[in-house]
């Protein structure tokens, strides 16, 4: 279930050419469940009209302060105390220097100074304006009054030039907002995630591979930092986009994957291995194109070591998850597993199962710990699988920092 199921989001949109990404921010924000309410500035309905925002909102607009109708239904001070949280997007130059010293002269102002709720904005501008000092400066005011500053994208612009001032992509955005409403239980964690499948060469044109997707390692990333981690992900060939605020380290074969996590292992401090990587590869890759004939092919294949038990020697106080996609003899091949890479908490799957293999939004998992509990969960989308693991995490977390109890024997 999306943080923003049933939250309510006060969108701000002021007068800027991408005011027209606005209708994409609400579409966004109500399929992740929030209940939106929107205000515009009056310089904002020269680019986008009240009307396309509420048809998409499916709530009533507010625009102006001093509107009797306006006010009978909505109300500044009400649509301030309504809100979970308020989103300035896009944030004019002119709107952020007016957040900063406090002006209230129109409704989106005036409903600044009203709220007591989390606040964002997302700036949008030309670079030229975005890098001037005093804009520089009301930014560093709004930060340092807690405003959370979602920073413009880098690229062509409306008029013209060339540099930082786009709106931020809408998904960025809404990833955003999930992560100001979430619990930052993870803030103290450097969460390490492998994801997706290893490629194992034949020859420079063929490689031996399997069905993983890369979705499950993904989730649990955009989880993490969702949550307060710094997260990052060793990603086998995927074509999935990264989630926002996370970092990539792209891999191809089981060698390279397993080289990057052990030189990322001395960074975190829990590692989730969700990636699928490869059991065997070919003994003797060709180094040029095999030519096809009527003989066929035979490939010797030969084991890849297992590098976990030697990272699981120096773990420390490292928190170790692993994944176990089976096609049988789900718990006991877990726990043996479990058991076989010293792990804190091993996620089963029985790949199977429709709803639960790869290449699907959904999985369907029994979390096993260390410690013998045992979590048998139906389908379930993969981010909401992703957090199930990572409050898992977080238990272990509080358990392991708990103090050993002395038995005393008399």
């Amino acid at each position: 279930m999306s943080v923003l199921r049933d939250k309510t989001i006060v969108l701000g949109v002021s007068g800027g050419i991408a005011a027209y990404k606005a209708a994409e921010i609400v579409r966004l924000l109500v399929t992740a469940g929030a209940k939106v309410r929107v205000m515009m500035t009056r310089n904002a309905m020269e680019f986008i009209t009240p009307l396309t925002l509420q048809t998409l909102s499916q709530n009533p607009v507010a625009t102006d302060t001093f509107s009797l109708t306006q006010e009978s239904e909505i109300g500044h001070i009400r649509l301030a105390d309504s809100a979970d949280a308020i989103l300035i997007a896009p944030a004019t130059a002119d709107l952020i220097a007016k957040a900063a010293v406090g002006i209230a002269d129109d409704l989106v102002t005036t409903v600044l100074l009203a709220t007591r709720v989390k606040v964002t904005f997302a700036p949008a501008m030309n670079v030229k304006m975005y890098e001037h000092p005093t804009v520089v400066e009301n930014i560093a005011k709004l930060r340092a009054h807690g405003v959370s500053i979602v920073e413009p994208g880098v690229g062509e612009l409306a008029c013209g030039y060339e540099g930082a001032g786009r709106l931020a992509d809408p998904a960025i955005i809404v990833a955003e907002m999930e992560r100001l409403l979430s619990a930052r239980d993870f803030a103290a964690e450097r969460i390490l995630v492998t994801a997706g499948p290893t490629q194992e060469a034949i020859d420079p044109v063929r490689f031996v591979s399997n069905r993983s997707s890369g979705k499950m390692g993904f989730a649990i990333a955009r989880a993490a930092w969702r949550r307060g981690a710094e997260v990052r992900v060793v990603a086998g060939p995927t074509a999935l986009a990264l989630p926002n605020g996370v970092e990539r380290i792209d891999a191809v074969s089981a060698a390279e994957m397993l080289e990057a996590t052990a030189r990322n292992f001395p960074w975190c401090t829990a590692i989730v291995m969700a990636a699928a990587v490869a059991d065997f590869r070919p003994a003797r890759p060709a180094r040029a194109k095999i030519k096809k004939d009527a003989r066929g092919m035979t490939l010797e294949m030969e084991p890849i070591v297992d590098e976990m038990p030697r990272l699981a020697a120096r773990k420390g106080t490292r928190l170790l998850v692993g994944f176990a996609a089976e096609t049988g003899n789900l718990a006991a091949n877990a726990r043996d597993k479990l058991r076989r890479k010293h792990l804190d908490l091993i996620v089963a799957n029985d790949v199977t199962q429709p709803g639960a293999g790869f290449g699907v939004d959904t999985n369907i998992v029994t979390l096993i710990g260390a410690d013998g509990r045992t979590q048998s969960h139906p389908q379930l989308s993969k981010d909401a699988v992703a957090d199930l693991i990572l409050d898992r995490v977080a238990a272990i977390r509080v358990q392991k920092s708990k103090p050993a109890r002395l038995r005393v024997v008399r």
